[in-house]
């Protein structure tokens, strides 16, 4: 009943002898062509980097095809046995295609389709897999979706060899493997292949590359619109709504690397055979567009750690290869070749010769990581990620996270940050709690502690109330609200952007600016936070500080627990804090207004955060903790944090952090340990805001921001009345000093 409507229009098409176009009979058809091929092979005679990559590839599969062919029963779960050895079949059978392609030579095509022979000898005998995840089984793998990626690289490798076959080993390769496994990938798991997900994306890719090979253009419709041909998912619509319009997604950097693979091979497959589609001009080209945003959304050479991210995964993995080479075939863009030196692989394509041409010639030009807003949502309305740079590309980054929640991927973290120097992470995101196919570690997948600490909102650096997480961890609600974003501003020497949330706690509103400010005179880089907490009845504020390195000092005395702890809580997260010491601010320091931690990162750089202390009487403290409470099997990473405590109605937040100094045991001398700031002073006039700071030497800046509506649209003068004394200011924002002033005093 379900595919009525499929199977009819399967007959419309039989009846009006519809049929891919003619190239969709020659092969290889898919990522590469006979074209690519010829030049591929022409290049392999020449030195160069192509022939180098060429070189090393027929080496490793020369020895692969050294060993015995295995084709296991599955059992194993990620990282098990089986799992990685029907991987690493999967990449040997591409591998050793590409090659037959280039030396035409019979003993690679009897290779694969002696492998392929024996995938078709076992998989129609397979029940679901044993260690299978209820939410997508699969049967070689775990989950369907390794089966997906199985085979969109079987698919090419199938194409590769396609010409070497006899009719009578195609039809058992055929009957017996492939037409098996995308059947099982689309009809057999509808929910899994009308799904907008990075899931849904592989599943698509496979069957629909499978249909181009096979000549079945009812396969390549569904992957493009669904099962029914409804739009209601489809290839089409996870274009439309995983990515907004500035190229990000929905997932986040890590799981946009991860989905771009299907994405642009099988859009790369798609322009190959049909380019009358135009796909890479699809949504203003969108593909294109994520492919460098997802490279602007790394610091030196790794992702961003957003959502559920594995924090190793950077710019060099084989999505993004692909992805860069792909995009250059198509725009020759120079600055692609930057990143491509920096991945330092040459992919065996036709794309990839033309990557390794422009190397071999120097063409590249460097890659521009700069400050950016990057919206969220299809349309562009569902929060952004700001990311504000300073300098070179591993100088000073604050990432600010007013994104949207990300599907199931997603973490609790609203207007939360990160912030990077000197190529290391200083204030730090968790990421996922997985330790990627690692069989002792939970089968390779999620972690318990995935959901118990890494998505909850402690985990993360930004506003905890009454210690529960933001819209109390359930992910269905989450997907129903993000941020407002209300401004993003780029000046020389200032970036700033403001965003705000009003759902995620019932009773609770907050809004968070966050401002860079580059000070040349004082060769000094700081970065302002301004958050601002609104409700109706008192709560319990908690505001962290996931910071990396080792605590060196606070300016006010802390009470440590010195021979037992106790966690901080028992739920949402904060089960997982030990409690190392406590400090009451305003009760033990009550005539200084600044709480300063400063701390030493493994750069050698000393990072100081002071924070303004209020002094109308709120209860407020310092919590000083330690990751790794309440973890049996010690899978979480031990990591220090400290957060600030206040218990109020309405509170703001100001912060100050800041880079100074330098330790280098080798040369045995430290320079500049202690913070260049002496006082913080905030000032709110309706709709203008400053922060004042005084460094120790006695030189004054004040940040001024004008927040009304009319500063979106104009450039209005401001004046901002601080104890009598006016400052004039233009703009949304503006730096005014060094400041000769005793106003503030």
């Amino acid at each position: 009943m379900h595919y009525f409507g499929a199977v009819l229009l399967a007959m419309i098409l039989t009846l009006l002898s519809i049929h891919l176009p003619a190239n969709a009979a020659t092969h290889p058809n898919l990522v590469i062509n006979q074209q690519d091929v010829a030049a591929m092979q022409q290049a392999i005679t020449e030195p160069g980097a192509f022939r180098h990559a060429f070189e090393v590839k027929l080496k490793q599969v020369d020895i692969g095809l050294s060993q015995p062919i295995e084709v296991p029963l599955p059992q194993d779960s990620g990282g098990g046995y089986t799992h990685e050895k029907h991987k690493s079949n999967y990449q040997q059978m591409y591998d050793t295609g590409i090659i037959y392609q280039l030396t035409g030579e019979k003993k690679y095509a009897e290779y694969v389709k002696n492998m392929l022979l024996q995938y078709a000898a076992l998989y129609p005998e397979l029940p679901v897999h044993p260690k299978r995840k209820n939410s997508n089984a699969g049967k070689l793998f775990w989950q369907g979706l390794n089966e997906a990626v199985w085979l969109v690289h079987t698919i090419q490798a199938y194409d590769f060899i396609y010409s070497a076959l006899t009719p009578a080993e195609r039809n058992t390769i055929e009957t017996g493997a492939i037409i098996p496994v995308a059947l099982f990938l689309s009809e057999q798991s509808p929910h899994t292949f009308n799904k907008v997900h990075n899931h849904g994306t592989w599943a698509t890719a496979a069957v629909g590359m499978t249909g181009y090979v096979l000549n079945k253009p009812l396969w390549v419709e569904r992957a493009l619109y669904d099962l029914d041909l409804a739009k209601n998912g489809g290839f089409m619509r996870q274009l439309d709504e995983l990515f907004s319009p500035d190229g990000y997604y929905n997932e986040g950097p890590y799981y946009q690397r991860y989905a771009l693979m299907p994405f642009v091979t099988f859009a790369k497959a798609i322009e190959q055979n049909e380019p009358q589609r135009k796909i890479f001009e699809y949504r203003d080209g969108i593909l294109l567009n994520a492919i460098n945003t997802t490279v602007s959304l790394s610091y030196n050479k790794l992702l961003f750690p957003l959502n559920d991210a594995i924090k190793s995964k950077g710019i060099d993995t084989v999505e993004l290869v692909n992805g860069v080479a792909i995009a250059y075939g198509l725009n020759g863009d120079p600055r692609l070749l930057d990143i491509a030196k920096q991945q330092n692989t040459i992919l065996l394509t036709g794309d990839g010769l033309k990557v390794a041409q422009g190397l071999d010639k120097q063409q590249q030009q460097p890659f521009a990581f700069n400050s950016g807003l990057y919206r969220d949502g299809k349309r562009g309305d569902e929060g952004a990620l700001v990311v504000m740079r300073n300098g070179k590309p591993t100088d000073q980054t604050l990432v600010y996270k007013a994104t949207a929640q990300g599907l199931g991927h997603g973490h609790f973290d609203k207007l939360t940050w990160q912030f990077y120097d000197q190529g290391n992470e200083i204030v730090s995101d968790y990421g996922a709690a997985r330790f990627l196919n690692i069989e002792a570690k939970s089968g390779g997948g999620y972690l318990p502690e995935n959901t118990s600490w890494a998505k909850q909102t402690i985990a993360h650096n930004t506003l905890v109330v009454d210690e529960t997480s933001h819209f109390n961890g359930k992910v269905k609600q989450a997907n129903e609200h993000h941020p407002t974003i209300h401004f993003y501003e780029q000046q020389q020497n200032l970036t700033l952007a403001s965003a705000s949330i009003d759902s995620a706690y019932d009773d609770v509103a907050f809004k968070r600016t966050f401002a860079l400010i580059n000070i040349p005179q004082r060769e000094a880089v700081i970065t302002v936070d301004i958050l601002k907490v609104t409700a109706s009845q008192p709560h319990q504020y908690d505001l962290p500080v996931h910071y990396q390195g080792q605590l060196i000092d606070t300016n006010f005395d802390r009470e440590a627990s010195l021979t037992q702890l106790s966690t901080l809580g028992s739920a949402n997260g904060y089960q997982h804090l030990w409690l190392l010491a406590t400090a009451n601010l305003a009760q033990d320091n009550p005539n200084d207004t600044l709480a300063r931690v400063t701390w030493l990162n493994d750069n050698g750089r000393f990072y100081s955060h002071s924070t303004l202390v209020s002094t109308n009487g709120k209860h407020q403290q310092m919590l000083f903790t330690q990751l790794g409470a309440n973890d049996p099997n010690m899978n979480l990473r031990q990591q220090p944090a400290f957060i600030y405590r206040v218990e109020a109605s309405n509170h703001t937040f100001v912060s100050v952090l800041e880079p100074h100094g330098e330790y280098n045991p080798a040369k045995e001398f430290t320079l500049g340990a202690t913070s260049n700031i002496a006082a913080l002073t905030h000032h709110q006039q309706a709709e203008l805001s400053a922060v004042h700071i005084r460094f120790t030497d006695g030189e004054q800046y004040l940040l001024a921001i004008n927040h009304s509506e009319q500063a979106l649209t104009e450039q209005p003068r401001s004046v901002i009345n601080i104890n009598g004394v006016q400052y004039p200011f233009n703009g949304r924002a503006q730096l005014l000093g060094p400041l000769n002033t005793d106003s503030f005093d």
